[in-house]
């Protein structure tokens, strides 16, 4: 057998369990946005055999032995180049997903279906009684996954390499610690700051189905292609990448909080512009096509969330749109008053709806739990205990029920555990490419006064999206920004916006 031979039977089989990944993604989507119920079972039993197919078709002895036909030629001798790339990563793959047994990968699938439902009723009564017993099934069968693929320090780490490759929960922690020091006593500045913003202007009565059509018309603007994609309301938010031009947002709006619909409406988008913009679908199906890790993605979604529709040059452009939509909920309002409300800080209960300051002490919370808990240092039962003493001690509120505790999130019902830390990473990730993006692109906020984004999407394709999965996250970092991940322009970032609104310094 030839090594092009090889590399051509890898690559066929690779877009066969594409498609049938994406027959799977089609049924998430629907049992998150439209499925009855009572379905759950069936769908449960549906994703199951999709996924055991999946995992027998990529585990075939074959595919072994087309790897090792490729990785001893010169395919690989630019590791740089397609083949190479691919190979590398399929490998990866492939080595982690031989040591699951099938019987598990389906038993894994079934479960955390099921799962949802379950945790979508118990956060409804906020009741965790009502989701317990599943967890504690839920972080069984995470720590058997994490000993059947192996780790070298800690289980957490066999679980956390899944959504961020190459990545070790030591240096997690090490990362988190200058950031968490530093985010505090920034909120503590905030709190004592000479002047506030009026965030009530956000609590007022928006209409929701004007917020929707206000919220999908920003999406367009950015970039976002109605005819490869599509919005639709949901509990918990996300984007659905569902194959070529099909990548579906799903997301929700409050009538008393405006400010949380839209910043997710553009969160989500801000995903998909990562999907849509990888215009060569010749690679799909592989990991030239896929992303460097989750971090990366979640660097996108908070770019565009945060740094972009949170600017003060984003609103100079929408504002006078805002104020033709809602020209009543928006009477009395100042561009001022109006960016000023977006950019609030004060700690609260949910995640998704956190300001920018304190959204991540929200996710290194969760991952402080996750570690515990599959090191066997916390039980599933004294999860709500536990979150509810550190939710204190980190946001400095007491939690008045489960439901905006530890509830509120769907990942563990997913069984995603290692998943958490990736929404901070995100954050790091994206200020340090904004710092980058600001010098290779000179008057680049001012484009946004005059509803330009081309040219930043045009930056983030060029170095970020179209470069797949070449690189795990931190040499990607390096090789974009020239410098390690660090906490610093985060803050710096921060420390801009929050001077001009909350009239604070920076320094001891």
């Amino acid at each position: 057998m030839t090594a092009q031979k090889a590399y051509k039977d890898l690559k066929n089989r690779m877009k066969e369990i594409a498609i049938l990944s994406s027959t799977g993604s089609v049924l998430h989507w629907d049992r998150e946005a439209y499925l009855p119920r009572k379905a759950d079972d069936h769908r449960a039993e549906q994703l199951a055999q999709i996924r055991r197919l999946m995992h027998e078709w990529f585990t075939d002895a074959q595919v072994g032995e087309w790897l090792a036909a490729v990785e001893g030629s010169s395919l690989m001798a630019d590791r740089e180049a397609e083949a190479a790339v691919n190979v590398r990563e399929w490998r990866r793959m492939y080595n982690e997903e031989t040591k699951l047994p099938s019987e598990f990968v389906q038993e894994f699938t079934r479960v955390t279906t099921k799962a949802t439902g379950i945790w979508a009723e118990a956060r409804r009564k906020a009741d965790f009684g009502l989701f317990g017993p599943t967890l504690e099934t839920i972080v069984d069968l995470c720590r058997r996954r994490a000993d059947y693929v192996g780790y070298t320090t800690e289980k957490y780490d066999a679980l956390l390499n899944h959504f961020e490759p190459g990545a070790r929960s030591a240096d997690v922690e090490k990362a988190f610690a200058g950031l968490r020091t530093d985010l505090v006593e920034l909120v503590g500045k905030i709190k004592d700051a000479p002047r506030k913003p009026d965030i009530g202007i956000l609590k007022r009565p928006w209409d929701v189905a004007r917020q929707r059509l206000f919220s999908e018309s920003i999406a367009a603007a950015i970039g976002y292609d109605f005819d490869s994609g599509r919005f639709d309301l949901v509990t918990h938010p996300c984007c659905n990448d569902l194959g070529p031009h099909d990548t579906r947002i799903l997301t929700r709006y409050y009538p008393g909080d405006f400010a949380e619909g839209l910043t997710s409406a553009v969160h989500e988008a801000g995903h998909a512009l990562y999907e849509m913009s990888r215009t060569d679908k010749t690679h799909w199906g592989t990991p030239m096509h896929e992303t460097a890790s989750l971090g990366i993605h979640e660097s996108q979604s908070r770019t565009w969330e945060n740094i972009v529709g949170r600017s003060r040059q984003f609103w100079v452009y929408f504002f006078p749109q805002l104020q033709r939509v809602f020209h009543q909920e928006t009477a009395g309002v100042t561009l001022d008053d109006f960016y000023g409300a977006m950019n609030w800080v004060s700690p609260s209960y949910i995640r998704v709806e956190a300001d920018e300051a304190t959204y991540c002490l929200h996710v290194m919370l969760r991952f402080e739990l996750e570690r515990a808990i599959i090191a066997g240092d916390l039980e599933a039962a004294d999860i709500p205990g536990e979150w509810n003493r550190r939710f204190k001690e980190y946001l400095g509120i007491e939690v008045d029920n489960d439901a905006n505790g530890c509830l509120q999130d769907i990942h563990w019902a997913h069984g995603a555990f290692g998943y958490f830390p990736t929404y901070a990473l995100g954050n790091l990730y994206a200020a340090q490419f904004w710092q980058k993006a600001q010098k290779d692109l000179p008057g680049l906020t001012a484009d946004f006064e005059q509803g330009k984004f081309d040219r930043l999407l045009g930056w983030l394709k060029d170095n970020i999206h179209s470069r797949g999965a070449s690189y795990f996250a931190a040499e990607l970092c390096e090789r974009v920004t020239g410098a390690p991940l660090s906490h610093k322009p985060l803050l710096d970032y921060l420390y801009d916006k929050y001077t001009e609104i909350y009239g604070i310094t920076r320094g001891k």
